[in-house]
């Protein structure tokens, strides 16, 4: 630990206790982080699960979406600024850019920009009339900062590229994982039989597993492609005996919990509770996302516990090839035929390689962060 490296991190939103990708970013990423720092978090009210990450939270911002234009927080902070002698400030996303930057002006902070994608591409391509707005505010965001962390390289790239920024200033930050090596295959046995009891599957069954937050409009996308595009093709197939898993909650009310596919081979699982039991006990992981920004953080979750994934190549950005060994299947968008042929294919038997932990391992992941805000110090 570096104990003159003073951090607050500010999220705006919540995150704990961690549900979703996005959420378990931000907790992994500061419970690890403050192994190697100082750190104290101030976020929303709205957060519960404050007592058992490790460092201090201080739950001072409103849930109220007014928050994000409210004067007087900069007040709040600088208190806290000074009082805990904080040396370096982390933002979540660029929507705090203007805070910030007052911020580091008049506290004399470091200012640390943790970008989870480039947000503006990613309302671009959910067809946000003002995400040009937007992108000019991150780009002013992302110039201002001390240094920037993005979550693959692609990302970066982009941002030195399109936002000049100094290459010195941007670090990737990828999304991780916790485990530091693959189940041992007695557990995922034991977890696969639990599912088939669970969901009434035959043990000779392929099980293939879809997860996500069902009302973010990519993986409502992705399950339309499963349903319409994948699904009629498998069903078409001779010898392949399966079932689809589909985890996720906020489903829309008209999809009416996917009765009409009971009968196609489809479970709907809904929220389950412990979705590593899932990834551990499933044969393949199918992702054909193809909007949304960033890393597919389900994805890195699936390899991590040693499953097999077909996916879309949009939903296989900032997953290096060379550290996944036979695990992945990546196909062009759109091209569901050669998707279906490919997922026959796949060899679910096949080991994640050890590369895989040292890349995505959060342990790993914090420390190169540190050396980045202590390297910028």
């Amino acid at each position: 630990m570096d104990k003159a490296i003073n951090i607050l991190s500010l999220v705006s939103y919540k995150f704990l206790p961690p549900d979703m990708g996005g959420q378990k970013g931000i907790a992994f990423f500061n419970r690890y982080l403050s192994k190697q720092t100082n750190l104290i978090c101030v976020t929303i009210k709205e957060n519960t699960q404050t007592t058992t990450e490790g460092y201090p939270i201080k739950n001072i911002l409103s849930n109220i979406s007014a928050r994000y234009i409210n004067p007087f927080y900069f007040f709040t902070l600088r208190r806290i600024i000074n009082k805990e002698k904080i040396t370096h400030l982390i933002i979540e996303h660029p929507y705090y850019g203007w805070l910030g930057i007052l911020l580091k002006w008049f506290c004399k902070v470091k200012l640390v920009v943790h970008s989870h994608n480039i947000e503006s591409l990613r309302f671009k391509t959910l067809n946000k009339w003002w995400w040009g707005i937007l992108w000019y505010y991150e780009k002013m965001t992302h110039k201002s900062a001390n240094h920037n962390f993005f979550i693959q390289d692609n990302d970066r790239n982009y941002a030195i590229e399109n936002f000049k920024l100094t290459p010195d200033t941007c670090t990737t930050i990828t999304y991780g994982f916790e485990l530091s090596e693959a189940p041992a295959p007695a557990d995922k046995q034991s977890a696969r039989e639990q599912i088939c009891k669970l969901h009434n599957i035959d043990a000779s069954d392929n099980i293939l597993l879809f997860n996500g937050t069902l009302s973010y409009k990519p993986n409502l996308d992705a399950l339309d492609i499963i349903l319409e595009k994948i699904n009629p093709k498998l069903l078409a197939t001779e010898d392949y005996s399966y079932k689809i898993i589909i985890c996720g909650n906020k489903l829309p009310a008209v999809y009416n919990g996917l009765a009409d596919y009971r009968d196609k081979n489809l479970v709907y699982a809904g929220f389950v509770e412990d979705i590593n039991l899932y990834f551990k006990g499933a044969d393949i992981f199918i992702n054909p996302v193809i909007e949304g920004g960033g890393i597919k953080t389900k994805v890195v979750e699936a390899l991590g516990y040693d499953l097999s994934v077909i996916s879309s190549q949009s939903g296989a950005i900032g997953i290096p090839e060379a550290i996944t060994g036979n695990k992945i299947i990546i196909v062009p968008d759109n091209d569901w035929d050669n998707f279906t042929v490919r997922l026959l294919s796949i060899d679910s038997k096949a080991s994640i390689p050890t590369a895989f932990f040292g890349h995505f391992n959060w342990g790993h992941i914090a420390q190169r962060a540190a050396q980045a805000i202590i390297k910028n110090s």
